[in-house]
């Protein structure tokens, strides 16, 4: 029996490579198991890379078609796939080669292949070469990510019927695309196609889009994203979908519908993640599994099996990469020695369509829900001197604010580079700051990050660019 490792971890996404490489720097012997030839996982291969770099062609195109107003006419664009597609894919090589050539720096163990438990401290691995090799480790982090959802309604193996992984692959511009679900991921990708020249259509089955995000942000949303998009349809159901080689057969119902059957190019059905906490070998270990399918854990990531961590998707809500880069360094620094616990204020979100949206900490529907007082510093970007150099005055930046100690609760940002922005947000409530201390801090001008520091000020009454009686 060969030497144990001191980490083994299964699964080579944000979570899972961040893991290896801080155990490594710390001086433990890893070995990092995935099934791609590169660390990355789904963030890297199939989701935050590829569709960020395709929203930022889908930017370039939005810019380029409104320059006109600007006096500035461009033709109109010709749409390579067959080029995009490979560039997209260029830059997911980059980026996950970047990261193989960071794990043989780090002396770490990479086998490529299928993991499953044998008991709480060995993990048998079926290599890509089809051989088998067996790994002992007195400390397991498992970081298996997540998939997108199909329910059963919806679960048709067709090429013209898509989950985000296909739609990303972009293998031609659709005539036509529905896409089943109003959360980040189908409006990111709606934004894309709608980009590229495909009709798009969105139904959600709930009132609004992005169920859960602050109605304030949202708005902003959906008065652009209802210019680029044929419909979007609230409070509606897709109940069947029929494909054959021409199309999609799609059955709607809802309050608005006018015609039940409508007739789609390709569809997308982008209606959330699950978990992949189907481990094989999971059961014969003493680690729990809870209704929504998230392996349970503590506040330092450890399950009830105490040589086993659990990080990332695989841990529960918010599935976020950043969220997993810091379980990842809890989990480590924990078997590290280290007295750490997953205890952020806040995590940030960010929902990269066009424009964005960003928020973290309370909201105020969050606070009516609490039955908690708080109040609010809003800051149109209407008001904004950059947001009007750059043609993007539809956005806004609000503070969420304790009445009584004007401590910041929330943050929320909708309009052009709102991810960029967001982390200002964050800086200021977990280091406890008040709309006062916001207002101390000079920020540079003219830029959009200067939104937070009028907002604060608007909070007070002491906006330059907006009037607001003063608070008494």
């Amino acid at each position: 029996m060969t030497q144990p490792v001191h980490v083994a971890v299964v699964g080579a996404g944000p979570g899972g490579y961040t893991a290896a490489f801080l155990a490594a720097d710390l001086g433990m012997t890893v070995t990092l198991i995935d099934d791609a030839p590169d660390p990355g996982g789904v963030c890297l291969y199939r989701g935050c890379m590829p569709s960020k770099a395709l929203l930022h062609v889908a930017k370039v195109l939005s810019e380029a078609r409104a320059a006109d107003s600007w006096g500035v006419t461009f033709g109109e664009p010709r749409i390579d796939v067959e080029r995009l597609r490979t560039w997209k894919e260029d830059v997911v090589g980059k980026l996950t080669g970047g990261l193989g050539q960071l794990t043989r720096q780090r002396k770490i163990e990479y086998l490529q292949g299928r993991a499953s438990l044998v008991d709480a401290r060995t993990v048998s691995v079926v290599l890509a070469d089809g051989t088998s090799q067996e790994v002992r480790f007195d400390h397991g982090i498992l970081a298996t990510g997540s998939r997108p959802a199909r329910p059963a309604a919806l679960a048709i193996e067709h090429d013209r019927i898509l989950d985000s992984t296909g739609a990303l692959d972009v293998r031609r511009v659709p005539s036509s695309l529905l896409v089943v679900g109003g959360g980040y991921i189908g409006l990111e990708l709606g934004t894309v196609y709608a980009a590229l020249g495909t009709e798009v259509t969105v139904v959600e089955m709930t009132p609004a889009l992005l169920p859960g995000v602050d109605a304030d942000l949202v708005r902003v949303l959906a008065r652009r994203f209802g210019t680029v998009a044929k419909a979007v349809h609230l409070g509606t159901t897709v109940t069947r979908l029929v494909p054959d080689d021409g199309g999609v057969d799609v059955h709607l119902s809802g309050p608005k519908i006018e015609a039940e059957r409508q007739r789609f190019d390709e569809v997308l059905v982008a209606v959330g993640r699950v978990p992949n906490s189907g481990i094989d070998g999971l059961d014969r270990t003493a680690a729990k599994v809870d209704a929504h399918g998230f392996v349970e854990v503590d506040a330092q990531r450890r399950t009830a099996e105490p040589s086993l961590f659990a990080i990332g998707d695989l841990a529960g809500e918010p599935m976020l990469a950043h969220k997993a880069f810091h379980e990842a360094r809890v989990a480590v620094e924990t078997i590290a020695g280290k007295n750490v616990a997953f205890e952020p204020l806040v995590v940030p979100a960010v929902v990269f369509t066009d424009p964005e949206i960003a928020w973290c900490g309370l909201t105020e529907a969050e606070a009516k829900a609490e039955g908690r007082q708080v109040s609010v510093g809003r800051f149109p970007w209407g008001a904004s001197g950059r947001a009007l150099t750059l043609d993007r005055t539809d956005g806004v930046t609000k503070l969420v604010v304790d009445p009584e100690s004007e401590s910041i609760l929330g943050v929320g940002i909708a309009g052009s580079g709102a991810g960029e922005l967001i982390a200002e947000g964050v800086v200021a409530i977990e280091m406890g700051a008040t709309v006062s201390d916001l207002t101390q801090c000079i920020h540079p001008h003219p830029t959009l990050s200067e939104t937070a520091l009028e907002a604060a000020e608007s909070f007070l009454g002491l906006s330059t660019h907006v009037y607001k009686p003063k608070r008494q």
